[in-house]
């Protein structure tokens, strides 16, 4: 069974540790995790492991994150992977920073990227493990929030929830949604 892992963010070393790259970081901890290297692909830079005999192409859109559909589009159609096989991991303003929430389908909740994959594939049911950044900006900055760079404190407070990230995502492609949904999300 071959899946797609897909992480959003924006590209480019300006938006490096930026919480809108929360996605990015997550991938990037699985393939450190697995010893593997992303390469460029089409839309996307790509990057392949497996798992208890299931293949995770691992995703990064380069297509900055309110295209993000149409890379997701793209290799769905390319690999010809079912959208049940598809889990895009992506930050979250609602939630407190590092917590981790997997979900089988849902609204965009105001995310650009979201939007756009809801758009592209004509569908909102596909799983998607929502990653905190919190929510701490004054009316109106929310913008400047997302594109900001999480702090050094953040940043080791993140590290163990990324491993935790990887964990949900193995554990999606390897025992399924509904299991991992109830040993991950209260964690």
């Amino acid at each position: 069974m071959k899946y797609i892992i897909a992480g959003l963010g924006n590209i480019g070393e300006e938006y490096k540790e930026t919480r809108h790259n929360i996605g990015f970081m997550v991938l990037d901890a699985l393939a450190k995790a697995s010893n593997i290297f992303f390469e460029p692909g089409r839309y996307a830079s790509i990057a392949e492991t497996k798992i208890k005999g299931r293949t995770l192409l691992l995703v990064k859109p380069s297509t900055y994150m309110n295209l993000s559909g149409k890379a997701i589009r793209y290799w769905l159609e390319k690999e010809k992977i079912p959208l049940e096989n598809l889990l895009v991991v992506c930050d979250d303003l609602a939630l407190p920073l590092g917590s981790l929430r997997l979900r089988p389908k849902g609204g965009d909740g105001g995310h650009n990227g979201l939007a756009n994959i809801e758009e592209i594939l004509g569908a909102n049911t596909y799983a998607r493990l929502r990653v905190g950044i919190g929510d701490i900006f004054s009316k109106g900055n929310q913008v400047d929030y997302v594109l900001s760079k999480f702090s050094d404190e953040e940043l080791k407070l993140l590290a163990p929830r990324l491993d935790l990230g990887i964990d949900t995502i193995k554990s999606f492609a390897t025992i399924g949604l509904e299991r991992t949904m109830t040993l991950y999300n209260n964690k």
